[in-house]
């Protein structure tokens, strides 16, 4: 699933592409698409024409699409696979084509949501007062958010008496961080993903928000990370900072830092990638 940097640069190309245009017809093509709308891809279709697309925002792994002349906002999830793709009127659909936004202007060019596995989605909700959409104002600043609170965060941690990689990736304490930038700031950090957050200093969560920021800001600065074609920006391209991974994905293969062989576990249904050196195991996990 895209993480914050990757959803970022999509919602930096929708800012700049489909900010601001004026919807003139939607298009649902499968049902799925729009599963989280509850009055039904009609609905969702009828309610959009003749509105105009407001500045693209984003929280964590969320991005949405405010109707500037209303208290609403198209909310989207990208899942597994989804993609928010600009393309030309005339070229081809894509196989997995579920959604097509077109606008009542000449540019020629026309919003498309593709996702193959169908596990994405588009919504209409309500805003809330700070502007949200009504379903994700439980979700939690992310640490680019120039509001983010370093401080709450760190008492927060350790009263959740949990384990460190488990408390990166719960969404209401802080967004936007999965599995990839999870192992990267902790390797970074020379933590075990075990470690109880109680054990966490100040200075240590510190530094682990350090290496958070540090590694989102390099993988945005590259177009995020790419795996598979299944995660592309608003333009259909890939993202490059698969190349400068440190610790996700690299089992067996020496650490950058010391060259001990990496190590992979399972974890949640996920994996964890880890320095058994650098990243020593706690004596006791919460």
């Amino acid at each position: 699933m895209p993480e914050l940097p990757e959803v970022e640069v999509v919602r930096r190309g929708l800012e700049r592409w489909v900010s601001g245009r004026t919807v003139a017809v939607v298009q649902v093509m499968h049902p799925r698409a729009v599963r989280r709308h509850e009055a039904g891809g009609d609905d969702f279709a009828a309610r959009l024409v003749g509105h105009r697309f407001g500045t693209a925002r984003r929280r964590g792994k969320y991005l949405w699409l405010p109707l500037a002349d209303t208290d609403a906002s198209v909310l989207g999830h990208l899942g597994m696979s989804g993609q928010l793709l600009v393309q030309p009127e005339d070229a081809p659909d894509e196989k997995h084509l579920r959604v097509r936004f077109r606008f009542d202007d000449p540019l020629g060019t026309e919003l498309r949501f593709v996702d193959q596995r169908t596990f994405g989605g588009l919504s209409l909700h309500d805003n809330t007062p700070d502007g949200l959409p009504d379903v994700i104002a439980h979700i939690a600043r992310d640490p680019l958010d120039p509001a983010f609170d370093d401080a709450a965060f760190h008492t927060a941690l350790r009263l959740r008496r949990t384990t460190v990689k488990r408390a990166l990736l719960d969404q209401s304490l802080i967004s936007g961080v999965g599995n990839i930038y999870a192992d990267e700031a902790l390797w970074r950090t020379r933590l075990h993903y075990d470690r109880p957050t109680a054990t966490l200093t100040r200075p240590r969560t510190a530094e682990l928000l350090g290496h958070i920021r540090d590694v989102m800001n390099a993988a945005l600065a590259v177009g995020g990370t790419s795996f598979d074609s299944l995660y592309v920006n608003v333009n259909g391209e890939s993202g490059y900072f698969d190349r400068s991974l440190d610790a996700y994905g690299r089992e067996n293969l020496p650490c950058r830092r010391c060259g001990t062989l990496m190590r992979r576990r399972p974890w949640m249904n996920r994996s964890s990638y880890y320095c058994p050196h650098c990243q020593r195991p706690p004596r006791t996990t919460a």
